[in-house]
């Protein structure tokens, strides 16, 4: 801080840390306003303070050695200022202390530091009453007096408790101490404060212009203590002065000043901070008094970083001896404080040196190398790659990439290409750069494109086109396809993943496929941390890289086979990257940079839904197709199937014939399930065992074609293409490219000739092979099952049920039959590889037939006399469900009856302990399985009724439903009438 020159007053600042004086004001500023008091400032000469910090300490050390003349003074006593007042011979206007007038004062609060005797210090002040009287005393008499007290740490806490509903409690103090006064006691408004305190003047009143109405600038004389409360508002107190006690200045005393003195001295020396606090004791005029103990522990204190209870301690403590020792030992501890401040800074001075050091070392070093050309610069070349790669979907990227990727890139250019961290930088650099940030391709909505491209690529399946097609209609009014996910759910080999491919094309979207069959490592999904070695990003950001879009459509296939293992759960993982709410910033473990999926069309495919995880199904709209009929694959095989195999073998055409009973007995007598997978197969096992047959009668492969060259200079020459040029020109047609390119690259074409093919197609001039349905045997071997039928006409106890599995709708039996008889021996055994669930079944079915026929027939024991075994064929395949519960009570009642079931009744549903008929699912896959086994009539649960309406018209075609709700409706069709009757009296006949 500059000193006031000519003669003008002279008002230091604080340090920087601990004293600052108030408001925007300069102290030339101050002086020019007139808000300085002539009393207690010193008044200097230019010449004096002019000089610089040494100026301070020298006049500082003089008044310590005593080489100027002390004041007298009692025995701890201070410099304060009265009312009335002289001039001292050392230029100070010195006044007679006021403390014995003062007896009642207005007190100031402070909220962090006592002031200490003989320190200044600015105190903000809230109460706008209190800054209006301190005014009204300054300018009447010249002179202001407050007391200064702290706050009490616990104080906040305490007022917070008292806040609360039901709780008075207020404090109580004597000396240092507080403790907690019974609530029924009224609190005092001084009661927050420490009643030690100190008699201040208030030298400066700076009004501000925010809320705090004004900021003081204190100047502490005596020690005070608080005695009571004269108001409240502002707060004015009554005080008593407290003197210091009694003390011997012997050696003891002495070489504790001296080593306080020193202490100060090396404070002094080692922090610039200690000696703006010197100016400022000395711009004040309190140096004078230095060489009294009391005032030299006050002032050491105020200077120290000790904490406020401490310096509190201090204030309060009269015994000068006693507060010496104290006081020095705070200011060892302050020089134990700069030693490890500048240890601090010395240590960050170094490191940034070397550095800076090593980074001008490093520049210049290639720039040396770079003007001798001793050494390519790799790593600037790569960096410009990485720029020239992150350029082009700058544009779209968000702010969390562009900033990653610019410090990846400084990372970069500081690293050695040698060490182990500038390859892990460089990969993932590589995968940054290589997102396509806010990057889309642009999608039609054309639904006659859409239904085209779904007709050229599936047959049949109109429920599954139809909703396809609303999806895209719906996205067509929306501008955009993202709020569902569609999951498509059946049995093997019905075209699930190639649908998939078919959105994608009609939409033209970027295709990208992944499987999560079997998978069990949440890494696959969000990918691997960088910290492992070879770690790699989720399938997602490899999506996104290799499609080079942002609104690829995604097929996650088999997602009903995801597994779990001690990677994690993948299935949790898949909620949030297909979640439209939280995908927009899905975050990848490798990138640790959020990416928006929301533009993203997923797609799913799945088996069965009940292996799904129900949060991870709710979030999917499932669109089941339940398989082919028979008319249907055997359109698929002739359309299809029988082109692209004919192709695949290289057969002629028309050397291969195939009749429409041959396809006929494969679909029903080799390929039964629902898809056309097996169907394709065997296609392909039949067409390469004719391609055999027709090599064998002479059919050719395709012919080399001759390429002739004419050469300037030369004679005309022929030249036969090799393998790569012929390879070459496949790879053209493939690419699209014109084969002229192509050739352009073999030197012995002239480019007037026009090109030719280098390949053809195989031929064949002999009678055509034909394949009827005898023939198959031949050629795919004996069919593994003539007809889902075994009986021709059933026996009792032996009917017929509908099931579903996971290869589509199927038939199957329930046999029962009679162990052995006697008094006591009725039981039921199953057997067939059952679930809980049937087991559960078959106990129901036993009890309820044995009611239902006590019903009938009061005198009949048979279910209690008789040991019964009931089996499933084909215990290979598991099975397990609900609906076997009809088909089990009607095989009992059978056998009971000893009355066989008519042979084309088919019946499938959940039957109850009290006979009523439960839906089922699987509607449209178990009719299709009827009409394969050539079932007329099928007994379906009359909550079906509506499933069984919706389906189309050709797999109900030639098939009679009769919907139930009471199992005696089922006996009556089955058991109790014979079929024209069961027809006629039918509940529910469609």
């Amino acid at each position: 801080m500059a000193a006031l020159q000519r003669g003008r007053c002279v008002l230091q600042t604080a340090s920087l840390f601990r004293i600052t004086l108030l408001g925007a004001c300069s102290p030339r500023d101050v002086a020019r306003r007139g808000v300085l008091q002539p009393v207690g400032v010193r008044w200097c000469s230019g010449s004096e303070d002019s000089g610089s910090s040494g100026n301070y300490l020298t006049r500082f050390w003089n008044r310590m050695r005593g080489e100027k003349a002390a004041e007298k003074q009692d025995n701890g006593s201070g410099s304060g200022q009265g009312a009335s007042s002289g001039t001292a011979g050392n230029g100070m206007i010195v006044v007679k202390p006021p403390e014995d007038r003062f007896r009642k004062v207005l007190a100031v609060e402070l909220s962090r530091r006592p002031l200490m005797p003989g320190t200044a210090i600015p105190v903000v002040v809230n109460n706008r009453k209190m800054i209006k009287e301190l005014q009204e005393l300054k300018n009447a008499s010249g002179q202001a007096y407050v007391g200064a007290f702290l706050r009490r740490p616990e104080a906040e806490q305490l007022q917070q408790q008292e806040n609360e509903p039901g709780s008075s409690l207020w404090l109580s103090s004597t000396g240092g101490g507080m403790e907690i006064v019974s609530p029924n006691l009224k609190r005092d408004a001084a009661s927050h404060l420490f009643e030690v305190g100190t008699f201040a003047q208030v030298h400066m009143i700076l009004p501000n212009e925010g809320a705090d109405p004004a900021q003081l600038l204190l100047l502490g004389h005596k020690r005070i203590r608080r005695m009571s409360v004269v108001n409240s508002d502002p707060l004015r107190v009554t005080v008593q002065t407290l003197k210091d006690q009694r003390h011997d200045n012997d050696d003891e005393m002495k070489a504790t000043m001296m080593e306080i003195v020193s202490t100060m001295r090396d404070l002094f020396h080692m922090h610039p901070l200690y000696t703006e606090q010197l100016k400022t004791l000395h711009s004040f005029g309190i140096g004078a008094n230095l060489n009294h103990v009391s005032r030299l522990a006050d002032i050491g204190a105020g200077i120290t970083s000790a904490q406020d209870v401490v310096l509190q301690e201090v204030l309060e403590e009269l015994d000068v001896p006693k507060r010496a020792h104290v006081v020095l030992m705070l200011l060892k501890k302050e020089i134990d404080l700069v030693k490890l401040q500048q240890q601090i800074g010395k240590r960050v001075e170094e490191k940034i040196s070397k550095d800076q050091r090593r980074y001008f070392l490093m520049e210049q070093l290639k720039s040396i190398k770079k003007e001798l050309g001793l050494e390519k610069d790799e790593k600037s070349a790569l960096i410009q790659k990485f720029r020239e790669k992150f350029s082009k979907y700058e544009d779209g990227a968000p702010k969390e990439a562009k900033s990653v990727i610019e410090e990846e890139l400084e990372k970069l250019s500081a690293l050695e290409p040698a060490s182990s961290e500038f390859g892990v930088t460089r990969n993932y650099l590589e995968w940054l750069t290589s997102i396509p940030w806010g990057h889309f391709s642009k999608e039609i909505f054309d639904v006659e494109h859409a239904i085209q491209v779904l007709d050229e690529d599936h047959y049949g399946l109109s429920d599954v086109k139809d909703r396809i097609l609303e999806f895209m209609a719906v996205g067509l009014l929306r501008g955009t396809t993202q709020g569902k996910i569609l999951c498509l759910v059946g049995p093997p080999g019905v075209g699930k993943t190639s649908i998939g491919k078919s959105v994608a094309r009609a939409l033209k979207r970027e295709y990208f496929r992944f499987s999560v069959g079997g998978l069990s490592d949440v890494a696959e999904i969000k990918g691997h941390r960088r910290t492992y070695v070879g770690a790699m990003p989720g399938k997602m950001v490899q999506c996104m890289k290799q499609t080079g879009t942002s609104n690829p459509l995604v097929l996650i296939d088999e997602i009903d086979k995801l597994g779990r293992g001690y990677q994690g759960d993948p299935a949790s993982a898949m909620l949030e990257l297909l979640d439209p709410e939280q995908n927009v910033n899905f975050l990848d473990h490798y990138l640790d940079v959020p990416i928006d999926l929301s533009k993203v069309l997923f797609m799913c495919t799945a088996n069965v839904i009940d292996t799904i995880p129900g949060p991870l199904l709710d979030r999917m709209e499932v669109i089941r197709i339940a398989g082919y009929l028979a008319s249907e694959k055997r359109w698929i095989a002739r359309k299809y199937l029988e082109p692209q195999i004919k192709e695949a073998t290289g057969v002629p055409e028309g050397s291969v014939e195939m009749h429409d009973d041959a396809t006929d007995v494969l679909i029903e007598d080799y390929c039964r399930e629902a898809g056309v997978r097996n169907l394709r197969n065997q296609l392909e096992k039949i067409y390469r065992k004719a391609a055999l047959k027709l090599v064998k009668k002479g059919a050719k492969g395709p012919k080399r074609q001759e390429v002739h060259s004419h050469q300037k200079g030369a004679g005309d020459m022929e030249m036969e293409t090799s393998d790569e040029e012929g390879a070459a020109s496949t790879a053209a047609e493939t690419s699209g490219t014109s084969p002229s390119v192509v050739d352009e690259g073999l030197k012995s074409v002239p480019e007037t000739e026009p090109p030719k093919e280098a390949t053809d197609k195989a031929s064949y001039d002999g009678a055509p092979i034909v394949i009827s349905a005898k023939d198959l045997a031949d050629y795919v071997g004996a069919p593994p099952f003539k007809s889902d039928r075994l009986y021709a006409t059933t026996p009792p106890g032996v009917v017929m049920g509908l099931a579903w599995t996971a290869m589509g709708g199927s038939t199957l039996y329930a046999e029962s039959a009679v162990v052995e008889k006697g008094a006591g021996k009725g039981s039921v055994t199953c057997t067939g590889q059952l679930g809980e669930v049937m087991k559960e079944s078959a106990t129901i079915a036993r009890t309820f037939a044995r009611s239902f026929l006590f019903s009938r027939d009061t005198d009949s024991d048979f279910f209690s006399d008789h040991s019964i075994h009931v089996h499933f064929p084909e215990g290979a395949v598991p099975k397990d469900g609900p609906s076997a519960g009809v088909t089990l009570v009607t095989s009992l009642l059978s056998l009971a009856m000893n009355k066989p079931v008519a042979p084309d009744l088919a019946m499938t549903g959940e039957v109850t302990l009290t006979g009523k008929i439960l839906p089922i699912g699987g509607v449209k896959e178990k009719t299709i399985a009827a009409r394969r086994s050539n079932v007329k009539r099928i007994v379906f649960p009359e909550g079906n009724h509506r499933d069984y309406e919706e389906l189309a018209d050709d797999i109900k075609s030639g098939v009679e439903a009769h919907f139930v709700s009471e199992y005696s409706q089922v006996f009556d069709l089955a058991l109790g009438h014979s079929a024209e009757e069961a027809r006629a009296n039918g509940p529910s006949t469609v």
